[in-house]
């Protein structure tokens, strides 16, 4: 049967059951930053440890730490970059408004530039 154990090419990853891998902001990153700093963290306190039960510890908080470290830096971007994006829509808008209009601060700027030659 051609459906069986195939993943729909549309349908979404959910991580521990309630983390939306794909649509959720930054959680794809995240993860796939805290597993890469999962295994620098525990493989490099096993060279040079060689305690295996310790590096285990060490390679789960450092998932934990990059993950949550990543994901905080991450959505901080994206709200700057919202609050940017929402800035220049706004300064366009107004300018669309305002073009050609006694209230057009270009228009000033253009007649003072007339006036000094």
């Amino acid at each position: 049967m051609a459906g069986e154990g195939d993943s729909e090419p549309g349908k979404s990853f959910k991580l521990l059951g309630f983390l939306d891998v794909k649509n959720v902001p930054c959680a794809r990153e995240s993860v796939l930053y805290g597993s890469l700093g999962s295994l620098v963290m525990g493989l490099g306190h096993f060279l040079a440890t060689s305690r295996v039960r310790r590096s285990y510890d060490v390679a789960v908080g450092g998932f934990i730490c990059t993950m949550l470290g990543y994901w905080f830096y991450c959505r901080f971007n994206l709200a700057q970059q919202r609050i940017r994006q929402r800035m220049l829509q706004e300064g366009m808008k107004n300018r669309i408004l305002y073009e050609g209009s006694y209230l057009d601060p270009e228009k000033e700027q253009i007649g003072s530039e007339r006036s000094d030659s």
